[in-house]
This record gives C-alpha cells, sequence and structure tokens, in this order.
C-alpha cells in the first residue's frame, strides 16, 4: 500500500468500511510506533500510546483533506497524542544529584570536569541522564529539542509536525536549551563534595 491508498482507504473508514480500516491499521502502525517510541512519556506504555494514536486517527478520518501527505496528517495526531500524555504526566520538582543513579552521576562529573564525550559504555547511562533532564520541560519544549536535536530533524519538518512557523521554533528551541543548561547547573550545585574535599 502506498500514501495515495491509505489516504484512500481513510476515506472510506466513517462510511465504516473494516477491510480499509485493518489495511490502514497495518499500514499506519510501523509510523505511530516510531513517533510514540520517540516521544514516549516515562510512565506510559508503549502499546497503550500507540492504540491511543491509532483511535485518534481513526476517530479524526472525516477530518482528513488531503492537502498534505496523509503520513504527516498522521504524525500530527500522534505528536499531539504524546504532548497530551506527556502534559497528563507531568511532575515539576527540584532535580537532585541524589536522585541519579551512580552512572549518571558519574556522567555529569564527567560533563562538568572534562571535555571529552561519554564512552560507548556510558551511552545507557547517557541517555536516561538525558531523558530525565528533558523530563524537566515543558512538553512542547521537550517535543522540540528531540524533534530538532535527538532526531535531526529540518525546521521544515518540525514546522509541518507541530504546524508552528520557523521564528517560534528557533525561539522555543533557544529558550528550551537555556532551561536545560540551568537544568545541568543545578545538579552541579547540588553535587555531594567528594571524599578528599571533606
Amino acid at each position: 500500500m502506498d500514501s495515495a491508498e491509505a489516504a484512500a482507504c481513510l476515506q472510506r473508514i466513517p462510511e465504516g468500511d473494516e477491510g480499509a480500516a485493518h489495511d490502514l491499521f497495518h499500514f499506519l502502525y510501523p509510523l505511530v510506533a516510531r513517533l510514540v517510541r520517540s516521544h514516549l512519556p516515562q510512565r506510559t506504555s508503549e502499546e497503550d500510546l500507540c492504540q491511543i494514536a491509532m483511535v485518534k486517527i481513526f476517530s479524526a478520518a472525516a477530518q482528513f483533506s488531503g492537502k498534505v501527505p496523509i503520513e504527516h496528517w498522521v504524525s500530527r495526531i500522534v505528536i499531539n497524542a504524546c504532548l497530551n500524555q506527556i502534559r497528563s504526566e507531568k511532575v515539576r520538582r527540584e532535580l537532585r544529584m541524589s536522585d541519579l543513579g551512580e552512572a549518571e552521576a558519574e556522567i555529569v562529573e564527567k560533563l562538568a570536569t572534562s571535555t571529552e564525550a561519554p564512552s560507548a559504555s556510558e551511552a545507557t547511562a547517557s541517555k536516561e541522564l538525558v531523558e530525565l533532564i528533558l523530563s524537566r520541560l515543558e512538553p512542547a519544549d521537550r517535543l522540540l529539542i528531540n524533534l530538532l536535536y535527538l532526531e535531526g530533524r529540518k525546521l521544515s519538518e518540525v514546522s509541518a509536525l507541530t504546524g508552528w512557523n520557523n521564528t517560534v521554533i528557533k525561539v522555543r528551541a533557544f529558550r528550551a536549551r537555556r532551561r536545560l543548561r540551568h537544568y545541568i547547573k543545578e545538579l552541579e550545585k547540588n553535587r555531594p563534595p567528594k571524599a578528599g574535599n571533606l
């Protein structure tokens, strides 16, 4: 199935065409799962959020105009579903070094004292640390940092997915990066002294 056939299936869903719904589900699910995986809130099951997103897509089928590719339209719905879930889970609390595991604390120490990037063996701890710090951002800012810097998307792609213009994206990204720097400094400030420095 290609995009045009998928769009045709989507238009048949409001008429109750179960075959079209089945075919469309199998065509769209890999895209939905990939997007959900990229923007998954911490306390939500990937499968649950995929199902929520698919329900939203099928519920909005009558609203698809065909003016944009179906993949863009679906991506926007899925990302909004992720944002809504992130908002519902949002917990804004101070982040302290004591909140980190030993490996994550070592990564912060290394980032603060060295210009070298973490090694491959530190990749998991680095990823968890990044997720922890990103979780402090507002949902929209977290999404933006993820799209621009972790997924490496272009401004035009981010604009198509979010509906924001390039100026809004640049300003939000600047402010989000500034907040991230603040959170990292906050972690550094709350770092307990080393045994030799007592």
